[in-house]
């Protein structure tokens, strides 16, 4: 944490682009990514919830009784 408070431009520099995980006292405190790499994260959860959303639904659905709804 310290080296980064000192210089965070420097500790973004030397990481080369790649995430970097501010310590303070040997513990993460935080992570720094780049934004396209967050939101790459962020639409990869998206997706995982929406595929867990459609599995229940479809699972839902092959316990469903079929009506005719012409024969009403």
């Amino acid at each position: 944490m310290s080296d980064f408070k000192k210089n965070p431009a420097a500790v973004l520099r030397e990481a080369k682009h790649k995430p970097v995980a501010v310590l303070s006292h040997n513990r993460p405190a935080f992570y720094m990514l780049k934004p396209s790499l967050f939101e790459a994260i962020m639409e990869e959860l998206i997706d995982h919830e929406l595929q867990a959303k459609v599995a229940a639904r479809l699972a839902e659905k092959m316990n469903a009784i079929e009506v005719d709804i012409d024969s009403v």
